[in-house]
């Protein structure tokens, strides 16, 4: 038996991690990033997000707001998404 996870669990696990950040609006922000674009998403695109995910929100969102310089490995279709910010739904 394999210790490694399956695609599933690690979709699973990032949906969690991305949704419990410990801000709310980190929560909205990465976790509703998650949400509307995982669906799409292969294995590459999902270690490019849980590499995200080991960064700290204040520099994930800085980056999403365009306030830091986006890092190399960061950069690239999926951090243009992310700029985007229309995937964030905060419920009223």
């Amino acid at each position: 038996m394999s210790d490694t996870p399956d695609l599933s669990a690690r979709f699973a696990r990032a949906k969690f991690r991305s949704w419990h950040r410990g801000t709310r609006e980190a929560d909205y922000m990465i976790g509703g990033f998650f949400d509307r674009y995982h669906a799409d998403w292969g294995e590459q695109d999902l270690v490019w997000f849980e590499t995200l995910l080991d960064e700290d929100d204040v520099d994930v969102m800085a980056w999403a707001l365009k306030t830091q310089l986006v890092p190399e490995e960061f950069s690239g279709p999926h951090m243009d998404l992310m700029q985007r910010l229309d995937y964030v739904d905060i419920p009223r």
